[in-house]
């Protein structure tokens, strides 16, 4: 019995600990602040663990590695993930640099396997600036994504620019009839300080969402052109 008064009275005291720090303002939450390396390796460790059992469940499809799904993923990743999760020849970005975490480099191996990345991209992470692309885009489009990634590590610049860019009268990622403005995306993955906003086009798609969008330096329409940076 005395242990357990013992325990209670220790929980309590760490409770009011924890709102005193809470509300005094002490912690610093600016992403200039880097984390101690026992809160770094608490948070990530937490975060892979979550990762790996809530991903368990999810079934990979048998086509995931067709020559369309990855063309269709490296151009929705150009548009929404290179410039914090960068691309090959990139070593760092103008966004990447002013995140805390910083975002994986997922050109490099040792990530994670296809189910536990396709619930990272649909559900996003916790305050780390990782967002739920499943708000906006359909599974099927979350797969495309998927099965890039599967690919990007052993890519090289010349291989991941021709897969980004298909040379005229090859198959072109199909539009969905809106326009979207990517405006910064380029100047983040050069690390300009001021930049221009792309241009941007529309189509139409197949798919159920609607969005358009124009890569840097030429046009093309897709599905995956939201605005966002990732």
């Amino acid at each position: 019995m005395r242990f357990l008064f013992g325990f209670i009275a220790a929980f309590v005291v760490l409770a009011l600990m924890g709102a005193a720090v809470v509300q005094s303002g002490i912690y610093n939450v600016a992403a200039t602040d880097k984390h101690s390396p026992e809160m770094k390796w608490l948070i990530h460790t937490t975060m892979e663990r979550s990762v790996q059992a809530q991903s368990q469940t999810i079934d990979v499809p048998g086509d995931l590695g067709t020559e369309a799904m990855i063309q269709q993923g490296a151009q929705a990743y150009d548009q929404l993930c290179a410039a914090c999760h960068l691309k090959p020849g990139k070593d760092s970005s103008l966004l990447r640099q002013g995140l805390n975490p910083t975002p994986p480099n997922l050109t490099t191996e040792g990530h994670f396997d296809a189910a536990s990345h396709f619930w990272v991209i649909k559900n996003g992470i916790k305050m780390t600036g990782m967002p739920a692309w499943g708000e906006t885009h359909a599974d099927e489009e979350i797969w495309e994504l998927t099965a890039f990634l599967q690919q990007l590590p052993e890519l090289s610049e010349q291989q991941y620019a021709a897969l980004i860019q298909p040379a005229e009268g090859e198959n072109a990622v199909a539009g969905d009839g809106h326009d979207h403005d990517h405006s910064e995306m380029a100047g983040m993955m050069a690390g300009e300080s001021s930049m221009k906003a792309s241009s941007h086009h529309s189509g139409e798609s197949s798919g159920a969402s609607e969005q358009g969008s124009v890569k840097e330096g030429t046009e093309a329409d897709d599905h995956y052109a939201d605005g966002h940076t990732h």
